[in-house]
């Protein structure tokens, strides 16, 4: 497996990822940033990959403990290999298990947060010609469904449950969470003002019926094409997303 090193959260973060196939972008910067955690905290990510997102989370927020759940052996690997790169090796551990099999190799954690960036293709959908991307893009066995339970199964009572998806999946996303969690918050990701929404981030708190609402969301890029202000702030500095 060729890999590259790349940068996040302006160069404080150090992601070697594969070459080819899939690789990390801004969807995992946007979920860490809009993650609650704080120091003393703990938070579990389903399906970590390299560990962008988890890198990212406890660069942001030094106090914080992180559990990585990977299924594939290479990538549990690799995501290990850059939380040394990047002086988190104590923090950010990574566990080898299919996110069906995650309460059961976790057992009673009792985790403050979850995060997860599952696969947004339903099966059937457009495939990659690598095995790793097609495994990291394409729903399998319960689909969404499986990965919102799992998730939920290991949080505390009131633990927060963050979410990023797209935007046409919404529907199933909260139909995952619904009778499960309530305070339910959609915060969409504008690609540029006045345009549909791609992405949405959606954050939900286990056990709890607070009614849902619809924030304002992030408006990533100006007439310019250029990342705004405000998405800068996310992708570069150390501004939350506050949901």
């Amino acid at each position: 497996m060729r890999l590259t090193e790349d940068a996040l959260l302006g160069g404080r973060v150090r992601l070697r990822q594969p070459e080819s196939g899939y690789r990390a972008a801004i969807d995992p910067v946007l979920l860490a940033a809009a993650v609650p955690a704080r120091a003393g905290e703990r938070v579990v990510e389903l399906g970590i990959g390299a560990g962008a997102a988890a890198l990212c989370l406890a660069m942001r927020v030094p106090g914080c403990e992180v559990v990585g759940v990977e299924k594939d052996p290479d990538t549990a690997a690799l995501a290990r290999d850059n939380a040394v790169l990047n002086g988190v090796a104590t923090r950010l551990s990574v566990v080898e298990a299919d996110v069906a099999d995650a309460k059961r190799t976790l057992g009673r954690s009792g985790f403050d947060h979850a995060m997860m960036n599952p696969p947004y293709l339903e099966p059937g959908g457009s495939a990659s010609p690598h095995a790793r991307k097609d495994a990291a893009t394409v729903e399998s066995g319960g689909g969404l469904a499986l990965w919102i339970d799992a998730a939920l199964s290991l949080l505390r009572h009131k633990g927060s449950l963050t979410v990023i998806h797209r935007a046409d999946r919404i529907e199933a996303v909260l139909a995952a969470l619904a009778g499960k969690a309530g305070g339910i918050v959609v915060f969409p990701l504008w690609p540029k003002a006045g345009s549909a929404a791609k992405r949405i981030l959606v954050q939900a708190s286990k056990g709890i019926a607070t009614p849902s609402r619809l924030a304002a969301g992030l408006v990533l890029h100006g007439p310019d094409g250029r990342y705004t202000e405000a998405a800068e702030a996310v992708l570069r500095g150390a501004a939350s997303l506050e949901i």
